[in-house]
């Protein structure tokens, strides 16, 4: 199965441990990125689109307020979600003072 991993941390808080843990920790990454993952950062930069009535709206921002901001994301190919939380728990946002949101997906456009 699949699964949908969504980072959230502060850069800020990133930049508060020490180089030779910020290194271990993007090690964990790179062994995630080996598994075949695909993985990705993103900007802090925010558009909402709604268009319940039909029409675009458009505003500046997140869906909700969130403690940390949404700083990239993965998804994962794994036998279940515990073998999803032992690779992510000792990734950066997981371990700086941010969180992994782990959704399974059910359903992926592969041509």
């Amino acid at each position: 199965m699949k699964y949908l991993c969504l980072a959230y941390g502060d850069e800020k808080d990133w930049k508060k441990l020490p180089k030779r843990e910020q290194d271990e920790l993007l090690a964990q990454d790179t062994k995630i990125r080996e598994r075949g993952a695909l993985m990705g950062a993103v900007e802090t930069d925010v558009t909402t689109v709604r268009a319940w009535e039909g029409v675009p709206r458009v505003a500046d921002g997140p869906q909700g307020r969130l403690e940390v901001p949404l700083a990239g994301f993965s998804i994962i190919e794994a036998d279940d979600v515990e073998e999803v939380v032992r690779l992510v728990a000792d990734t950066p946002c997981a371990r700086a003072h941010g969180a992994i949101e782990i959704r399974p997906i059910m359903m992926l456009n592969q041509d």
